[in-house]
């Protein structure tokens, strides 16, 4: 039975790191939201199953996923859930752990970056809070953005089984989503993030280990993969870039 992934059909979104783990585990899913509407698919199925007042464990909001009668929703709840199925976490108690931590940790960079653009409320346009949003990038790009890329740096180059990985010595699902992240920060901070990145080199060459990895290349090559654009979380507002 194939997972189903529901989420925005026209954004990478958040449900871009669970996409990524699917795909690099060559997993059998279901993109519900772009798949056809004569097929019982499309967007106007993914709010159904949303809506769906059967559910004893409603999701709060895309991304959600359904393993048959299983309903999970949150990216780092989702990602610890199938991380074992997909083999993309190590069997042990402190690892699974220490593997959802960095996920989380990868979730609060992915909020903040979203916030620069949206400092004052989800709900209006970014027309609508251009000095706040200026006013966040700026401590975004100039703190936040390194602070957390030399987390991940530290947590590579200390990691017991060798650099190559962010937990012991084999592809976890976080090492997809801090791939994702880099690849998001680059789109909407290509300035700031080259920047912090030039400063990360280990960061760096995991981020193009995963890319090179056969899966993961595949995906970025196909039309599977959309494109970053203006509607999802990571934006690219050339006057936000560099914090101005």
């Amino acid at each position: 039975m194939s997972y189903e992934l529901h989420y925005w059909p026209t954004i990478q979104g958040r449900g871009e790191f669970v996409r990524l783990a699917l795909e690099a585990a060559g997993a059998a899913y279901i993109d519900v939201a772009r798949g056809a509407e004569d097929a019982g698919r499309g967007l106007p199925a993914m709010l159904r199953c949303l809506q769906d007042e059967r559910l004893t464990t409603p999701p709060f909001a895309p991304p959600f996923l359904k393993d048959g009668n299983i309903v999970v929703g949150q990216t780092a709840a989702i990602l610890n859930y199938l991380g074992p199925q997909l083999k993309l976490v190590a069997r042990n108690e402190q690892a699974r752990v220490w593997t959802q931590q960095i996920q989380l940790t990868i979730a609060d960079m992915v909020t903040e970056a979203h916030d620069t653009h949206h400092p004052v409320g989800a709900g209006l346009y970014y027309e609508d809070q251009k000095p706040e949003a200026l006013r966040r990038a700026k401590e975004f790009c100039a703190e936040r953005l390194p602070k957390f890329l030399q987390w991940f740096e530290r947590i590579v180059v200390r990691n017991p089984a060798g650099s190559r990985h962010l937990v012991g010595g084999k592809l976890s699902y976080a090492d997809l989503s801090l791939f994702q992240l880099v690849e998001g920060l680059r789109y909407a901070f290509p300035k700031a993030a080259a920047r912090a990145l030039a400063q990360t080199p280990e960061v760096t060459q995991l981020h193009q280990r995963v890319a090179a990895l056969p899966r993961v290349a595949a995906y970025l090559a196909s039309e599977r993969r959309i494109p970053f654009n203006e509607q999802g979380i990571f934006r690219h507002y050339p006057e936000l870039d560099d914090g101005g």
